[in-house]
């Protein structure tokens, strides 16, 4: 075996690569890997994002990984602390030394003669090529563009004598301390910066052309604290995950069999937060029904507390025109700001962009079906981690890597070299590949994978039946076809005859 081929590779080093190379070592102790990351450095979009108050939207005993405790007492973390806990993962558990740095994968063919893939790969920032070979891809690259976010293209905006920014490209030069901001958006990043930014901006406008459902939370979990206290720290953590995936699953369901009343739930700790005078018709009241989009989380209800302080304001309006001064809007008013910050959304990708062939076909995946959240319609040995629109990323991609695992063992065991999901029962219909109405989702759709109208093509969305499916559930299941190289035929019946 030479040193540019390896059992499996892994592409990308963020949050979701480092849990895929701990299950594998583990699971796996007997495959080679080796983790491919385009950018210097471990973390992935916990590094890429720096803008103020970064942090996460999902509790730390769901987002963490099943294997490593949080042990922070912040529930909600901010984005440092979490890419030092990615980081540190790597390094307890060796998975640093696995990685190879400014390697950015560009393409990836595969041969069913050899039972392999090449992938070529651009080194440094010269971009010199290279090839590695590997029976087992495994991509954890993410689902939108690294180099840039979504900005529309804004009217006038050229004539706006200040400085516009998308959060996706921050940099430590953006001073808006005494300055007069307006960010653009309602989503999870402008409900994260604007209370941040208002700590010492003159003033920090959120513009918004519809308002998203806000849901204040402490951002410490006194259970979790409390069992920490008395229990080791693994069952503590164990006994806090399953209560927050329990509870997330239970608000869910309700969100979709009682929108209204959820709705009304919602609207009635915006009105306490804010009083009986602001208008939250207005401001907080969305369009579509709760879970339709993904709810935004402000911890401590610091949005709230920022605009009653008035260092903090929502308008709820459409742009016209960007003007030397700032932002004229279609009611008229017009927003004077020094800095305007694009909180516009992320710009979609598959699998990181990468160009994909099997046998010298090149793969549209926009014409596959998506199996089991993880794998593709005739895309041999190929996975990708991708996790929960409604809970935390990493419980799917924890069960996704888990079943990898799986595969990858009853492969050798039974001498298969080669596992395909095939779209063999004409009554599986396609459907849309997530049932969302956000913006970012609906612009880049036609892009994705299908998904299949029942099991095993299903995303259901929810952690209890993908353990069932992914964790217990068997391999063989009609739609995954295993196979033999040419070379792995010979040597089997070779092992037979003996």
């Amino acid at each position: 075996m030479t040193a540019n081929h390896l059992d499996v590779l892994i592409v990308g080093a963020g949050l979701s690569g480092i849990g895929a190379g701990y299950h594998l070592q583990t699971n796996c102790p007997d495959r080679s890997y080796a983790i491919l990351e385009g950018r210097d450095c471990i973390g992935g979009t916990w590094d890429l994002f720096r803008y103020p108050g970064v942090r996460s939207d999902s509790d730390m005993f769901t987002l963490g990984y099943s294997f490593r405790p949080w042990t922070e007492a912040k529930a909600i973390a901010d984005g440092p602390s979490i890419l030092n806990y990615v980081r540190e993962t790597a390094r307890v558990y060796g998975i640093d030394q696995k990685i190879r740095f400014n390697h950015r994968v560009k393409r990836a063919a595969w041969s069913s003669v050899d039972a392999k893939w090449t992938v070529e790969v651009e080194r440094g920032p010269e971009k010199a090529a290279e090839r590695l070979t590997c029976n087992f891809l495994f991509m954890c690259s993410g689902y939108y563009k690294y180099e840039q976010g979504y900005t529309p293209e804004f009217p006038g905006i050229a004539n706006f004598s200040g400085r516009v920014v998308h959060p996706q490209r921050w940099t430590d030069d953006i001073d808006h301390a005494n300055r007069r901001v307006v960010v653009i958006g309602s989503g999870a990043t402008a409900v994260t910066l604007v209370p941040e930014m208002a700590k010492t901006a003159a003033h920090v406008t959120m513009l918004q052309r519809s308002p998203t459902y806000v849901v204040a939370r402490p951002d410490q979990d006194v259970i979790a604290n409390w069992l920490r206290a008395r229990l080791p720290a693994r069952a503590a953590y164990g006994i806090t995950r399953w209560k927050n995936v329990l509870l997330g699953m239970y608000f869910f369901k309700l969100c979709k069999r009682k929108p209204e009343k959820v709705k009304q739930l919602i609207l009635g700790g915006v009105k306490q937060a804010l009083g009986p005078d602001y208008d939250i018709a207005k401001h907080f009241t969305p369009r579509y029904k709760p879970w339709d989009q993904r709810l935004c989380l402000v911890p401590n209800g610091d949005l709230f507390e920022s605009i009653k302080s008035g260092k903090a304001a929502v308008v709820t309006d459409q742009i016209e025109t960007f003007t030397a001064k700032g932002i004229k809007l279609q009611s008229g008013e017009e927003l004077e700001a020094d800095l305007v910050v694009t909180a516009t959304g992320l710009d979609l990708q598959v699998l990181g962009g990468l160009e994909v062939s099997v046998d010298g076909e090149r793969i549209d995946f926009s014409k596959t079906m998506n199996y089991k959240g993880l794998m593709y319609s005739g895309v041999p040995n190929f996975a990708s981690a991708f996790g929960y629109t409604n809970a935390s990323w990493t419980l799917k991609c924890d069960l996704t890597c888990e079943y990898v695992c799986r595969l990858l063992n009853h492969m050798k065991a039974n001498g298969f070299t080669q596992c395909t999901p095939r779209r063999n029962d004409p009554t599986v219909t396609e459907v849309p590949w997530i049932d969302f109405s956000s913006g970012y989702v609906q612009r880049s759709l036609d892009k994705f994978p299908r998904q299949g109208s029942r099991k095993p093509w299903r995303l259901y969305q929810n952690y209890a039946l993908d353990i069932v499916s992914l964790r217990l559930g068997s391999l063989q299941d009609g739609a995954m076809e295993f196979k033999r190289a040419p070379a792995a035929v010979a040597d089997h019946a070779l092992r037979q005859a003996c």
